[in-house]
């Protein structure tokens, strides 16, 4: 595969403009969001100076390595868990929030935004179609199986917007208010059959339950509560379990992911699993057989922090029913965030924020193997594929 290396922009601009190629019937569609306005100055999020435009990479994740066929400029953030991109079914367009942006008045900091952007896959180059307003802090976005609703997560706000979608057209339809500016609703995911929704909301360590009724969304009052700090969130295609990320307490301590069993009525958290220093992407394979966890383990720490390891991990455990199996490990870069699977699972990819590049490794069910990189236009935030 040819590529480019990061750090020559010119070379990586070039290829981003390059037309969106045929693809092929054995195409997957993934899509990157890029954020260029947060990087590491030992171990503290900073805005660096002039920073470049925040990107989206759509890739090809139905070959191996993976390839860049596109990118775009639009508003992206990695504060947030890292499923601030949701996919239509048909693969026709994406949903990518920007929960932050330089602040007009300080250069230097960061402030809470609220954009949406409506991207067109379809078209050659990849375009921005329309943007839309969801809420501050606009985090964790997933579209219904139907392609009828849209879900965002306003992580500084404390609500969750709701949008109608005709074709590629969205509409605010309102938001619904989980509880006060800290309670910080972090992801938002719809459960396979449309009638039901969980948001995980970092400042209260709750997991709420929405109920779905055509348009009409609302919070049942019911919730639950596993580690500290839930986060990301991932469903299975069966709807019979749903697995969070916990972003403990930021001390250095072994921090977990807990299992939500679906079938239960109402659903509750039946498994917890160890998985090591703050867990912050989860992605689950397309047929519920695996999950892909990744792990800090200390990768976005200063250099002299106690905690600090150089370099972050990638696990993968196999689901059957409520129990999870770890088994395959990496090594991985720093401060990585999303992953995905391809349809076959024999590919799995995590996105990096300080190497800016998507790392893919070939899977056999036992054993993870590095096939190459992927660069980006920015470090890499936000991560989804279709959900079928």
């Amino acid at each position: 595969m040819k590529t480019c290396n990061w750090r020559s922009a010119r070379l990586c601009f070039a290829l981003a403009a390059l037309p969106l190629f045929s693809i092929g019937a054995a195409a997957q569609i993934l899509v990157s969001a890029n954020d260029n306005k947060a990087v590491l100055a030992n171990g503290v999020n900073v805005v660096p100076d002039n920073p470049a435009a925040d990107t989206v990479s759509i890739i090809d994740l139905g070959v191996s390595p993976p390839k860049l066929l596109g990118e775009v400029k639009a508003p992206a953030s990695v504060v947030g868990p890292p499923q601030s991109v949701a996919i239509s079914g048909d693969e026709s367009f994406a949903l990518v929030t920007g929960a932050f942006k330089v602040d007009p008045a300080d250069p230097k900091k960061a402030v809470p935004d609220n954009k949406l952007s409506v991207i067109d896959l379809k078209v050659r180059p990849p375009a921005v179609i329309d943007t839309v307003e969801a809420g501050l802090g606009a985090a964790g976005v997933s579209i219904n199986n139907a392609g009828t609703l849209a879900l965002v997560a306003n992580r500084s706000e404390g609500t969750v917007s709701v949008f109608t979608i005709a074709g590629n057209k969205l509409t605010p339809a309102g938001k619904i208010q989980l509880g006060d500016s800290k309670s910080g609703p972090s992801h938002v995911a719809f459960t396979p059959d449309g009638k039901s929704a969980l948001v995980t909301r970092d400042g209260d360590h709750r997991v709420s339950i929405l109920s779905v009724d055509g348009n009409k969304v609302e919070d049942s009052k019911k919730f639950m509560v596993g580690g500290v700090r839930p986060y990301s969130l991932e469903i299975s295609s069966k709807g019979d379990v749903a697995v969070v990320t916990n972003q403990g307490g930021g001390q250095g301590d072994i921090d977990v992911i807990n299992v939500i069993d679906l079938k239960a009525n109402p659903p509750r958290i039946v498994n917890t699993v160890s998985v090591g220093q703050t867990p912050e992407g989860v992605g689950m394979s397309l047929d519920g057989k695996y999950v892909a966890i990744t792990v800090m383990n200390g990768s976005n720490r200063a250099k002299d922090h106690p905690a600090f390891n150089d370099f972050g991990l990638l696990q993968i455990y196999s689901v059957n029913g409520t129990d999870l199996t770890k088994v395959a490990e990496t090594k991985v870069g720093h401060w990585c965030q999303g992953a995905a699977f391809s349809k076959d699972n024999k590919t799995v990819v995590v996105q990096c924020m300080v190497e800016k590049n998507l790392q893919a490794f070939d899977f056999d069910g036992r054993d993870l193997k590095p096939v190459g990189t992927v660069p980006l236009g920015g470090g890499g935030a936000g991560l989804r594929s279709a959900a079928k």
